[in-house]
């Protein structure tokens, strides 16, 4: 069999095995509700849309006017064809919001979390502990640091992470990583308990908040102000194609030394084009919506909520957790594709996660709950989910 034969073969056994996955279409904006194959008014419960702000009419409005005052982009990267004020803006708004003294902007969190890892963890006097459901971003980030020592600490268990910070206790140099909010169980660090133990360590704390972002705390400023520690974590990073906006991007926040060196060393701010000015400009005018209306943050944890009670009330099982992602566990990678394509035919646009995504036996469906969502779009998904059930 020739090389394509073989990646063939391999995608037929997905489809007899029931686990191949099917890319849906969506010809309108994203929002609580979208036309998706040919189908019209499917409601959307399997977006990062948290806020609505993909399609809401000043942050589109912002796009538009910044790609005309800067055009598409730089068409280099910064150090040959510099950055345009859009960037600096949004760095700095960044910044204020996370509480941080600097931010730095990529084409994608990939891209961010891809350029920190190798460039702050450069030596072979460096260890990084990364929690073992940490997002396959910070997997990958960590194997490119290839000259520093790696080790995984299990999921949130403190006395594990402990115990392994006492082992490399002689390492000059430590790094703690972890997601804020984890995006296939839905639950959230133990901020409280990592700063106070990676400072006793001497050891730097990195949180990817990309599902927290306009998400937790009173207003959306991440997990850290959900747990009252804004401003205490060392290093964060981050999405705006989530709840800021959609489209695409991503950064770093912290200290100035650790910008002012990923933009002299990180190859993925040295080798890639700085962020469209679309992104720029949309992902600035979302921060400003934000900061503006801080009830869409309250009506969201309200949804979220409400749709957890109702779920447990129905007689179904979500998985415990404070953020806006509601997994409900459903056993074989088959039977979630098969649910949430069968879902999708009463109306309702959920994804059905598997392995590798996700371990083997632990397949899931992931509700993904926006403050855009009226009660009416959150009942006939509950609707659907009893007749499906039978």
């Amino acid at each position: 069999m020739s090389f394509f034969d073989l990646l063939e073969a391999e995608l037929a056994a997905q489809r007899e095995a029931g686990t191949y996955k099917t890319f849906h279409t969506i010809a309108s904006p994203q929002g609580a509700v979208v036309k998706m194959d040919g189908k019209e008014d499917v409601v959307v419960l399997s977006s990062n849309n948290y806020l609505g702000l993909a399609n809401h009419p000043a942050v589109v409005e912002a796009g538009i006017s910044a790609l005309r005052e800067y055009g598409a982009g730089t068409a280099s990267v910064r150090f040959i064809c510099g950055k345009f004020a859009i960037h600096d803006e949004l760095e700095n708004a960044l910044a204020r919001w996370v509480g941080t003294e600097a931010a730095l902007s990529f084409v994608s969190c990939w891209a961010a979390t891809e350029g920190l890892f190798p460039t702050i963890a450069n030596n072979e006097e460096t260890v990084i502990l990364s929690d073992a459901l940490n997002h396959a971003c910070i997997i990958d980030a960590c194997r490119l640091a290839t000259k520093a020592k790696r080790a995984i600490y299990r999921h949130a268990d403190l006395a594990d992470l402990r115990e392994k910070l006492e082992t490399f206790r002689d390492y000059p140099r430590k790094i703690v990583v972890t997601d804020g909010v984890f995006s296939m169980e839905g639950d959230l660090a133990p901020l409280p308990d990592l700063i106070p133990l990676c400072r006793e360590h001497g050891a730097v704390l990195v949180v990817d908040d990309s599902h927290g972002t306009g998400v937790m705390g009173a207003t959306g400023r991440g997990v850290a102000e959900h747990f009252g520690v804004l401003g205490e974590v060392d290093i964060l990073t981050g999405t705006l194609g989530k709840a800021l906006g959609g489209a695409a991007g991503g950064y770093v926040a912290g200290p100035k030394a650790l910008v002012h060196y990923l933009e002299q060393k990180a190859r993925t701010q040295l080798f890639s084009n700085a962020l469209p000015t679309t992104v720029a400009g949309s992902a600035l005018e979302a921060v400003r919506q934000l900061e503006a209306n801080p009830q869409w943050v309250t009506r969201l944890h309200e949804n979220t909520a409400w749709f957890r009670k109702a779920l447990r009330e129905a007689g179904f099982h979500p998985l415990e957790g404070d953020s806006a992602i509601v997994p409900v566990i459903i056993g074989e990678t088959a039977e979630a594709i098969r649910l949430s394509e069968a879902l999708l035919k009463e109306g309702i646009f959920v994804t059905g996660f598997g392995y590798p995504v996700v371990p083997e036996g632990a397949a899931r469906i992931r509700f993904q709950i926006s403050a855009a969502h009226e009660r009416a779009h959150l009942e006939k998904a509950l609707e659907a989910l009893r007749k499906l059930r039978g």
